[in-house]
């Protein structure tokens, strides 16, 4: 993500690309980094990490565009939510990614 970011900086430094277009679209660099941590097999733990990451690129992104009348003030209460039903949900992921064990560090 870092590189494409970059690349992207670099783009805009010579003309190709204007990055203003795009800077509202920004928080949705969270929620690609989610997903591509969910392809593969991923333990539930990483699995967890990746929706609470596509989760945050989507609030923010509903955030500092105003959708539903959000504001910082009114929607910081949605993460602690969120947090509360990933810690109910970790153990029923846990359940269903049986044979993606944590590896074992000895």
């Amino acid at each position: 993500m870092l590189i494409a970011v970059g690349v992207g900086f670099l783009l805009h430094q010579v003309g190709v690309i204007n990055l203003y277009d795009f800077w509202d679209y920004w928080p949705f660099l969270f929620v690609v980094s989610g997903a591509a941590r969910m392809v593969g097999y991923p333990t539930p733990r990483d699995f967890m990490r990746a929706l609470g990451q596509i989760f945050f690129g989507l609030w923010l992104y509903a955030v500092l565009q105003g959708m539903y009348g959000l504001t910082w003030m009114n929607a910081w209460p949605y993460l602690l939510i969120f947090w509360g039903v990933q810690l109910v949900l970790e153990p029923i992921v846990a359940r269903s990614f049986a044979g993606n064990k944590e590896p074992h560090h000895e």
